[in-house]
């Protein structure tokens, strides 16, 4: 956080927090709502179609927003506006992760380095979360499949082989059942560096089904706060 906004924290700190006027995109873009109505959502915890906002150009007003960017213990996340809190509609996760490719380098839409994966979660729509040090993340849609092929079980076979082969030998068999139960509840994946045998340790965690509408539960996070 920036210390001048922790100085105007110090200085004014019962100023009243909004909601409803910033929200993360599922691409790991701020918007901002100019009616104060980011919280309009048709379904709070399942993908659709909210109210979109306005995006943000400015370098500077991006740079500030990222820097100043927490949660709270509720799981709800913000933006420390000076010592104002503006709580932001999540329509994804807290952070959006996009991947460095030499390294297998995560790192989450403002620019935090992901130095640890604690757990790896994966819900009916195939998308990929992880939970981090620096809280709930979705891995970005263009860098998803690279970090799914990435991933091997303990046994050195990538992840989305055993989903695959485990759905060609049953009938009728979804992402739901194979990685809710069986073989696949907790199983403990890494990523490998592809074409070679190198694996990045500190992604070393279980992989865990959730439905979309318990991602929240699951992750510890609020999607759309509320006062």
């Amino acid at each position: 956080m920036d210390h001048s906004v922790k100085a105007a924290l110090a200085r004014w700190p019962d100023v009243p927090a909004v909601f409803g006027w910033l929200s993360l995109s599922e691409q790991g873009k701020w918007r901002f709502h100019p009616d104060g109505n980011g919280w309009d959502i048709e379904a709070a915890c399942a993908p659709s179609t909210p109210e979109p906002g306005e995006p943000i150009h400015n370098e500077q007003i991006l740079e500030f927003i990222n820097r100043n960017y927490s949660g709270d213990p509720q799981g709800r996340w913000f933006f420390q506006n000076g010592p104002q809190r503006v709580y932001v509609r999540l329509d994804a996760a807290p952070f959006i992760l996009h991947l460095d490719t030499p390294s297998l380098t995560l790192y989450t839409h403002n620019g935090l380095a992901v130095g640890q994966i604690r757990e790896w979660w994966i819900d009916e729509h195939g998308r990929l979360f992880a939970q981090t040090e620096h809280g709930p993340g979705m891995i970005a849609g263009r860098d998803a499949a690279v970090v799914f092929e990435a991933l091997h079980g303990e046994d050195g076979t990538p992840l989305i082989e055993k989903i695959e082969d485990a759905a060609f030998d049953a009938s009728n068999v979804n992402i739901s059942t194979l990685l809710a139960g069986g073989d696949f509840a907790g199983m403990k994946v890494r990523l490998v560096r592809p074409g070679t045998d190198k694996t990045d340790d500190s992604s070393a965690a279980a992989v865990y089904y959730c439905t979309a509408q318990n991602l929240e539960a699951c992750l510890g996070f609020t999607r759309i706060p509320a006062p």
